[in-house]
């Protein structure tokens, strides 16, 4: 497969894994805080500070387990067999977080902390090495887009499923009572998801092997990670768009349960929206060959700020175009997604180029460390926005608190947003770049397989 080009049914089947991962990635940003608060009974202020201090252990457990998936030897490969080990465990971790055990106030947010933090263990054991997996299924930089407009589009497949099914669920199972509906949703989306990363593994094959004519020391690793100019502001991208996304909704219960004033009508609205994102996301590609994946990212994220501000204005009784701003929105932010997966890979590419090394799982464990730190800093964020603008759970809300929770679905989120922006000025492997370091790792590859 000199080409590097891919069957489209190994694209589909590596993008069923983000189906899986976003089963528990969107009941993180879009139900866990609300669940804390009007489920589980811990303050908005509580459960923000467990987000954000959970996070710590991140910043060593993300790159050892990036490291340790790049040192893997097995049958399958080296990332593939996660998907199989890990599942089982993340589907009852999954479980556990969402149930209401009787205990008192502090023992809630012990228990709290324990079952998020050992979760996004988990997550971060399956996710980094499945991330990580799409920068060796080929070495061609146009077909590694096309992978991840196909995750994307999968992945919010993932989204669809608990943003129309869980409050459904939730109250079929829990017939009224959302403390017994919540873990018994989780269990149906856990064993969904063990289903969609075996058939990920099946599907996928690992080709792109690092340099075999030395043992790379850790220590060496890190220092290319460190050194590594483009993945530190995709970093930053990462970081500040997923705390943006998180923000705003992780505000959406609260928006339609306390200031519209219909709670149900939050599903149709992240379902919407998610059906939004996957249109713009098969644009992705297209727009792609046309921009350039730096230009077309500074161009969505810009309009994306400027929507996402004028939300403010919308007055509660115009329902429609509520709906209609949020899926343009949806529309608009839609390829941010892909393309900053898709550099990820470039940033890999890049430092076997720079420095003759290739540490995939150690660069792709940027892709959840940005992750979860971005969903730290934007539930975090959320939470005590909450709390300063005096956020009581399960009664009516005064004027100053329905103005936070607008603000939380416009302001707050867009300042992020630009942020990232800035940031990817500074990135600067644009596609001019990036094909001279493909051509030119390519031949490396084929004057080593030559002279081994």
């Amino acid at each position: 497969m000199t080409s590097g080009k891919l069957a489209i049914k190994e694209k589909i089947g590596y993008g069923l894994g983000d189906t899986a991962s976003n089963l528990y990635w969107t009941m993180f940003t879009n139900f866990l805080l609300f669940f804390y608060t009007d489920v589980f009974g811990i303050t908005a202020a509580a459960a923000g500070t467990m987000l954000l201090i959970s996070r710590f252990w991140d910043s060593i457990n993300d790159p050892m387990m990036g490291i340790i998936a790049d040192r893997t030897k097995s049958k399958w490969g080296r990332f593939r067999p996660y998907m199989i080990w890990i599942s089982g465990p993340l589907a009852i971790l999954g479980v556990l977080t969402f149930m209401t055990p009787d205990l008192s106030l502090t023992g809630k947010i012990i228990y709290a902390y324990v079952t998020y933090t050992l979760i996004m263990m988990a997550y971060t054991a399956i996710n980094i090495p499945f991330a990580a997996l799409m920068g060796v299924m080929t070495p061609n930089i146009q077909e590694r887009t096309s992978i991840s407009t196909y995750k994307f589009v999968l992945a919010f497949v993932g989204v669809f499923i608990i943003q129309g099914a869980t409050l459904p669920l939730v109250k079929f199972f829990g017939k009224g009572n959302q403390a017994v509906g919540f873990p018994a949703t989780m269990a149906v989306f856990g064993v969904m998801a063990c289903i969609f990363f075996y058939l990920s593994f099946r599907a996928t094959h690992e080709r792109v092997q690092p340099p075999t004519d030395k043992r790379t020391p850790l220590k060496k690793d890190l220092n290319d990670l460190i050194h590594n100019r483009p993945w530190k502001f995709l970093l930053l991208m990462g970081f500040f768009t997923l705390a943006s996304i998180v923000v705003r909704n992780g505000t959406i219960l609260y928006y339609f349960k306390y200031y519209i004033g219909n709670e149900i009508l939050a599903s149709l609205f992240m379902v919407l929206g998610t059906v939004a994102v996957i249109v713009g996301v098969c644009f992705t590609q297209f727009f792609t060959k046309m921009l350039g994946k730096k230009k077309l990212y500074l161009i969505v994220m810009s309009l994306t700020s400027l929507l996402t501000l004028l939300y403010y204005f919308i007055p509660k009784d115009q329902i429609i175009l509520v709906f209609a701003a949020h899926i343009l929105i949806s529309l608009v932010m839609a390829p941010q997604g892909p393309l900053l997966w898709a550099m990820y890979a470039d940033t890999a590419d890049y430092s076997e180029w720079k420095n003759g090394r290739r540490a995939t799982g150690l660069i792709f464990s940027a892709s959840t460390f940005a992750q979860k730190f971005g969903v730290a800093l934007g539930g975090g964020l959320a939470g005590y926005l909450l709390t300063v603008y005096g956020f009581v759970p399960n009664v009516e809300q005064s004027e100053t608190t329905l103005k936070g929770i607008r603000l939380m679905m416009s302001f707050f989120p867009t300042v992020l947003l630009v942020v990232a922006t800035i940031a990817a000025v500074f990135y600067e492997l644009d596609d001019k770049t990036m094909s001279k370091i493909e051509k030119e790792l390519i031949e490396r590859r084929a004057e080593k397989a030559k002279n081994p």
